[in-house]
């Protein structure tokens, strides 16, 4: 009886961390460039006793843990915006950008220029190109960023063609080693080391939308609902067993 409130406790343990990891995926359903995270479990054995006066070997007991998470790197839908600053990544790359903690690494194309004429993300943050910060002039026009991530304007009215720079597109041997960090920024973690990318490719006028299912995340949710009630009648259930047995056992007969 003790076994089957532990294990069910265990379960209900890895339904609640579930629940986070898919209510996150649901609320970035809108993000741009954002991964799904999925979760790892695995099966922990024990034995339920451990005295040593017992004819046969003890039953080990199986129990769930939460081993973890991974990200699911697969390519979200592109959306056209229009916008010449926006690009979308097509391929495994990320773009680079300077925040207040050093680079950091993103999926999000979603770029505007500042009021230093800097291309930055929607929270400002700067984004790098090969030599550093990506700058414009204030007569610059026409700007084409190329697949390859170079950067031109037409400047002034002299129609003349400038390189502004070239965007850094990176990539990663192993992406599960990348740490997500919030805003859709990932850091170079776990002995992650950011390599040139020419594999990728850009799209300018286009966004990466988040790669979340939200049919399936939605679905997801409602079975992880219902499972942690099945459990928490199963635990119920099982106390209300223990009740019954402790009244007939303190009953004393006539």
């Amino acid at each position: 009886m003790e076994n089957a409130l532990l294990v069910g406790l265990s379960r209900q343990m890895v339904l609640e961390r579930q629940l986070d990891v898919v209510a996150n995926n649901v609320a970035n359903v809108n993000s741009n460039g954002f991964k799904a995270d999925q979760q790892l479990f695995e099966e922990y054995l024990t034995s339920g006793a451990h005295e040593d006066n017992f004819r046969g070997a003890d039953r080990r007991v199986s129990y769930v843990q939460d081993r973890g998470t991974y990200r699911d790197f697969t390519q979200g839908s592109l959306e056209r915006t229009g916008n010449a600053f926006d690009v979308a990544v097509v391929g495994a790359g990320f773009l680079t950008v300077q925040t207040a903690n050093g680079e950091r690494y993103t999926r999000d194309g979603a770029m505007h220029m500042n009021n230093i004429g800097q291309l930055v993300t929607a929270n400002g943050d700067a984004v790098l190109g090969t030599g550093g910060p990506i700058v414009f002039q204030p007569t610059d026009h026409d700007i084409n960023i190329s697949p390859d991530g170079t950067v031109t304007v037409v400047e002034g009215n002299n129609h003349t063609d400038s390189i502004r720079g070239k965007l850094r597109v990176v990539s990663f041997a192993d992406p599960q080693a990348t740490q997500k960090e919030g805003s859709n920024l990932y850091s170079a973690a776990n002995g992650a080391v950011p390599q040139q990318d020419a594999k990728s490719t850009l799209q300018q006028g286009y966004v990466e939308k988040s790669n979340v299912n939200a049919v399936g995340e939605m679905s997801h949710m409602v079975e992880v609902m219902r499972a942690y009630q099945q459990i928490a009648s199963m635990l119920q259930n099982q106390s209300d067993l223990r009740k019954n047995a402790i009244e007939k056992l303190a009953d004393v007969p006539a």
